[in-house]
């Protein structure tokens, strides 16, 4: 195998931002999708995820700051 891909060297090497990010715009979509088609199922998933995305924020900005001491 030759040298790391892109995948391997940008998404693997920051795979905690990758997921974090993934679940914030997941989570817009939902909201965006749940506003336009008035569905209250598409509005839980939409808020649950951005209640694991920002909870995953907030450990991974913890878990860095106490990394830094």
């Amino acid at each position: 195998m030759q040298g790391s891909t892109w995948r391997e060297k940008y998404v693997l090497g920051r795979l905690d931002t990758v997921l974090v990010l993934f679940a914030l715009v997941l989570s817009a979509i939902f909201l965006s999708l749940s506003y336009l088609t008035g569905s209250l199922y598409l509005k839980g998933v939409g808020v649950g995820l951005l209640i694991a995305g920002v909870t995953s924020a907030i450990a991974y900005l913890y878990r860095s700051k106490m990394a830094a001491r």
